[in-house]
Order: C-alpha cells, then structure tokens, then sequence
C-alpha cells in the first residue's frame, strides 16, 4: 500500500462540519466560495448533503446498485457517489467482478478488501456516511463506548478500537483528508490509553503507513513494562525490532542489570511457550522434568490462558504445578490475563481451581472491571439467537460478577467499586468497615485478624477500633507516586484479607455490618449532628444496630458450637459503644 499523504483538513470532530465537496474528490477541480461569503452556495451545498443523506437511512436504501457485505449485513451503496469520491471504488467498480445476487445488483465482500485488520458494520456507515455528505458524523454509543459506568470512555477500548477500524476503511479505500483526521484521533489515544491497548493503534499505523503515529506508539511501548514476549506476539516482526532495539539504547549501561537476564534460563522459558503454541502439553511436562524451570517461572497460566486453545489451557491448569493467583511482572493475574480474552471457557476453569476474582491489578482494576471496559454495550446488550454462538462478552461479565457476590471478598470490591473508581476511596472504605468491625464485634474481628495474620502486619499500623490515625494523608517527601500506590495497595491487601477471614467464619456479623456499611453509614456519620428529631431517630436507629449485632454474634457463636469450637463473647461490649466518629467518604 503507497503512504498516503497527510494533507491539512478542515474536517472537525464535530456531526455537523463539512468539507466542500471538490476537496474530498479525486481528477475534479475544487469548488470554493467567494471571500466575501455566499449565502446561497453555502445553503446549496447544505441541502445537497443533507439530500444525500437520505439515501443513506437505512442499509438497503433506494436505487441502490451494489451490496457490500459487512458483518454479514448487505449494506446498499450507490455506485456513481463511490467512485467519484473515492479511487479505490472507482477501479473496483470498473473491473466488475462483484457477484451477481438475484436482484441483479453486484455484491462485494468486505473482507475481501481487508488485508489486515476489519471494519465493523457501524464504522462502515458512519465511513459511507462522510463519502455521501462530506460530514464526519459522531461515533454511536453503543460501538464506542464500554459498559463500565465509572469509565469516561476517552480511552477504553472500544473507543480506540472504533477509531481503528475508521483509520483501515479510511486507508484502504483511500480518503487522505480522513487518514489524517483519526491519525490525529489515534494520537490522542496514545498517552492515556492502557499499554495493552495501545498494540492495536500501533498495528493499524503500520499497515496504513502512519510515521508518526508509528513513532508515538513506538516510544511509548518501548517506555512501559510490557513484556517482550508479548510485543513478539502482537506485533509485526519489524515494529517488535524497532522497540527491541529503542529499549537497549535507552536502558543504562550497568553490568549488575545485565547479569540479571540468565539467557539459559530465558531460552528454556521459551521452549516451554513455544511447546504451548504447539499444544503440546506432554512436552510441556517433559521440558519442566528435565530442568529446574517450573510453570509459575515461565508464566505458563498466563500464557496459556493469553494465546493457547481453552482445551490447551486446561490441560495446562489440570497439572496442578502452577499458582492459579501468581501475578506476572506487570502485576496481573491469571484471571486478569483471561478477563482480558474474554473468553468464558478459560474464566469458568480458573474460577473452578480456586482463582480470585477480587484480586485487583497495579492501577486498582479487578478481573470483571477489565471485561467491562474492553465489552461494548452492543455486545453485552445482544440477543443471542438460537443456533448462533452465545454471547461471551456478557457471559464472562456475569460469571465474574457473580463470583465476586459468591466470594466472601467480592461484596466489597462491589461495594467500593460503585463508591468510586479511586484507590483512595477504596481504602477508605474498607478501612472503615474494618474499623467498624473492631467497634462492633472485638473478639471477632481480632480473630479474624489473627487468622488473615494481619494485627502484626506494617499495613495495621495506626489502625484501631477508634478509627484511622490519617496516615494515608501523611507526606514523605521522599516517596515517589509509585511508592505511594504500593503502600497503599499493601494497605488494600490486608484490609481485604481481613474482611475475607471475618465474612468466611463470621457470616452473619458480617451481613449486619454489610447492611450497616451500606444503608446506615451515611445517616449515623455523627450521633450528635442536625436537628433534636435527626439526633432521635439516629440514636433509635444506633440501638436497633446494637439488637441486630447481639443477635447475629448470637447465631455465629451457636455454630461455633455446634462445630465444636470456641469464641470470646462481644456481647459485653456492646453495652460500651457509643457515638463513633470514622474517616469520611
């Protein structure tokens, strides 16, 4: 494909901007009006685009004389517009080699345009929509937006994946002026998009021949910590060397670095992905025998659950000689790994051998927060037919989110989640409904501190049953954003472990506190705040709180004996608590 040329466009990201129509024709000269401005030019071409407009309505519209395949959907065109707007279409149309269908109109494939790549039915048409009127309409909804609620969508991948296939059709069939415009678009994805999000843009600008675009994306995969393993994978051999070749000019020259990397141990690890592509489980098994590699090592579950057939993987996981909960150098998880997959069979199968679901990635995302933000509100909103494949963006959600109900952890991470989308709040809330478990239930929740081997543990410290000390706020000029987020997220881990030990052994406590943490909280912040008749009812509600928590130690303590096991009694602190002020939300 030559390089297509860049040219300045006056093309907006606006519905309504236009581009006149000789500037977006090939072997046509160029239409412009006079410098003092024509109304009546101007309101000409208006309605002339708003009447080409209407042949495009629906997707069979009238006088059609040719059907392009997309998705599956016929999709009527009109021949004279697209050969006169684009060259692509008119040398297509003059070999008229389409298919021939009942109606007598030709029929093309777009798939059969496509030698990378593909371009969804409603990228089509917002596409065919610029060819006929000259205006760039907005992107829908539903193809470009993900089904996160706390997302701003500026970023997730539907939307840079939407951008994608409007960068191929415009490439392919050879609109500059808009090769252009979502190069700009593609750029702005480039600095606040996910890594792993940014592969795609960086495909899409090598098969297009976008050098700059190729060079951003470029510089900022070089700059992360994605794995070389995966650049290999997903990228094309040329851009994979490029970024290969950028990391060892910018890493520093220190010989402790390079003694890290044991190239005998980086080739065995590769003999075993390589043995994975093969679906060879069996060389698998004899490759860990005959040296000290284990699957864990070589990353074999994320591997597997990434690239390998699901059969594959659950072969793989059925050995039983790796951690389902180990996470990779990014800090991912294997079920992160298969959140973003979307793929239900490898999900289910980690779940069954005990995975986590409320295992949170470096930037505070679980398995299910992943599958929202790469699942578009199409996909997950679709009816599946009978007979067709079932829809596996919504089934991977709804499996994670009711593993995360069914978890003893996942009601936080449902909790906190919907509360916001930052760590801060995060912690605070369940630094909270810890605090809150140390008021209510003492002698539970130290047991449950005791069983998580959290009450000795640096992340405890300041924390006691009268509330945070405000470490979190405290500054030390010393300690980068990175370690910031880490001690934080050491925090998070505890806390977490904690509230798990406490809802697994102590389940109707933790239903009270639940109920409490959730309907409660925001009315008995401060017993003595508002007005005489608030403080009544608070202090009627604080009492009712104070029933509810005898009766559910109460039912606790009767299964422990049934158990045959012992618990201190909280009962008699009870009687001691009094107005409690906590770290506001």
């Amino acid at each position: 494909m030559a390089y297509l040329s860049e040219p300045s466009s006056s093309l907006s990201f606006s519905s309504c901007s236009h581009l006149s129509n000789g500037s977006i024709t090939h072997n046509i000269p160029s239409f412009s009006a006079p410098e003092n401005g024509s109304g009546l030019e101007v309101m000409s071409l208006t309605k002339l685009s708003s009447s080409l407009e209407q042949l495009l309505v629906e997707n069979c519209p009238v006088f059609s004389d040719a059907d392009i395949i997309v998705e599956g959907v016929p999709v009527g065109v009109h021949r004279c517009i697209l050969a006169v707007r684009s060259k692509f279409f008119s040398e297509l149309f003059k070999k008229g080699d389409g298919s021939c269908e009942k109606e007598g109109k030709p029929s093309y494939n777009m798939s059969e345009f496509l030698p990378h790549g593909k371009i969804g039915l409603e990228a089509f048409q917002v596409f065919l929509s610029y060819l006929y009127t000259g205006k760039h309409k907005p992107s829908p909804m539903e193809v470009s937006t993900c089904v996160d609620n706390v997302c701003a969508h500026d970023a997730c991948r539907p939307a840079i994946d939407f951008a994608v296939e409007l960068m191929y059709a415009s490439s392919i069939f050879q609109i500059p002026e808009l090769v252009s415009l979502f190069q700009r678009r593609l750029l702005n994805f480039v600095d606040k998009a996910l890594v792993e999000d940014i592969i795609p843009i960086l495909v899409v600008a090598f098969h297009c021949q976008c050098s700059q675009l190729v060079s951003q994306c470029v510089d900022r995969v070089a700059r992360s910590d994605l794995d070389s393993i995966s650049i290999e994978k997903e990228l094309p051999y040329e851009v994979a060397e490029s970024i290969r070749l950028l990391r060892e000019k910018s890493s520093p020259e220190d010989e402790d670095n390079e003694a890290v990397v044991d190239p005998w141990r980086e080739k065995r690890i590769r003999r075993i992905h390589k043995a994975l592509d093969s679906d060879d489980v069996e060389l698998v098994k004899l490759l860990l025998t005959e040296s000290d590699i284990t699957l864990d090592d070589a990353a074999a579950l994320h591997y597997a659950a990434a690239y390998c057939d699901p059969k594959v993987f659950s072969e793989v996981l059925s050995l039983r000689l790796a951690d389902v909960n180990l996470r990779n150098s990014r800090g991912y998880t294997v079920l992160h790994i298969a959140a973003m997959r979307k793929e239900p069979s490898v999900i289910m199968s980690l779940l069954a051998k005990g995975a986590s679901a409320s295992e949170l990635t470096s930037d505070g995302r679980s398995a299910v927060n992943i599958c929202q933000r790469l699942t578009r509100p199409k996909d997950y909103h679709a009816k599946t037919e009978q007979g067709k494949e079932t829809n596996k963006d919504r089934i991977c959600i709804d499996v994670l989110e009711r593993e995360m109900m069914r978890n003893p952890m996942a009601g936080d991470v449902v909790t906190y989640h919907t509360l916001s989308d930052d760590l801060h709040m995060r912690f605070l809330y369940l630094e909270n409904r810890v605090a809150f478990a140390r008021l209510l239930f003492p002698s539970e929740a130290k047991l449950a501190m005791d069983i998580a081997n959290a009450e000795t543990a640096s992340e405890f410290a300041g924390l006691s049953s009268k509330g945070s000390n405000g470490n979190l706020r405290e500054v030390d000029l010393n300690e980068t954003p990175v370690m910031q987020r880490e001690r934080l997220l050491a925090k998070m881990q505890a806390l977490m472990k904690t509230v798990e030990m406490g809802r697994r052994y102590f389940p109707h406590c933790s239903e009270v506190l639940d109920k409490f943490m959730e309907d409660d909280l925001p009315d008995l912040f401060y017993l003595e705040k508002g007005t005489q008749e608030e403080q009544k009812i608070k202090r009627s509600r604080f009492r009712e709180l104070k029933e509810d928590v005898q009766k559910a130690f109460n039912k606790d303590k009767a299964e422990f004996n049934r158990n045959g096991l012992s618990s201190s009694s909280s009962s008699t602190s009870l009687k001691d608590v009094g107005p409690y002020k906590l770290r506001k939300l």
